[in-house]
């Protein structure tokens, strides 16, 4: 029994142990989460080779992958400039750390993330076949549908049937499915 309350009291005093070094990795200004935010905002636009090394260096990008946007008064800064790819352009088969963003800790996000989430369109997409082929593909299915319908109309095709018998001494009259009226011919079922 002593044995087992040394053991409660060693494994609490050990999970508080565990709690307060994450607390405190957590406050230190050198850790991820204590000042990321202050650490990831844009600075100026560089404009000395030293303060373009710096800044890839800063965002974990290669320095002849490193392109910020240029300086125009917008007020990008150093902010690195990437291609538009949408989530759902990325490849899905990939083995992302966040699969339902599709990409990995540590990725530096393009400016305008919030344009290419998930749940917004995907302007990025590039299609299999040009506007021009995609209109000339649906107006030939038209146009065959409705030469198909042309020669149906010219070329009528009915199952054969026995001429229609009314119950009056088995009276038949023949030819009368077919009136015509004005040069026109009317079918009657």
């Amino acid at each position: 029994m002593a044995l087992a309350g040394r053991f409660s009291k060693l494994f609490r005093l050990s999970l508080l142990k565990n709690v307060r070094v994450s607390q405190k990795a957590c406050m230190s200004s050198d850790s991820f989460f204590g000042d990321s935010s202050k650490r990831g905002m844009p600075k100026l636009y560089p404009k000395t080779e030293a303060d373009r090394i710096a800044a890839a260096k800063k965002y974990n990008i290669r320095l002849e992958d490193y392109e910020p946007y240029a300086d125009d008064g917008i007020g990008w800064g150093d902010y690195p400039k990437f291609d538009k790819v949408h989530q759902d352009s990325r490849n899905p088969h990939a083995d992302w750390d966040f699969p339902e963003e599709r990409r990995n800790f540590g990725d530096v996000l393009h400016i305008e993330e919030d344009f290419l989430k998930r749940y917004t369109p995907n302007t990025t997409k590039t299609v299999k076949y040009s506007r021009k082929q995609q209109a000339g593909m649906f107006f030939g299915f038209l146009g065959i549908i409705l030469f198909i319908y042309y020669l149906g109309y010219l070329f009528k095709w009915f199952l054969p049937a026995v001429p229609k018998q009314y119950p009056e001494n088995n009276k038949v009259i023949p030819n009368q499915g077919v009136i015509a009226s004005h040069g026109k011919t009317h079918y009657k079922f």
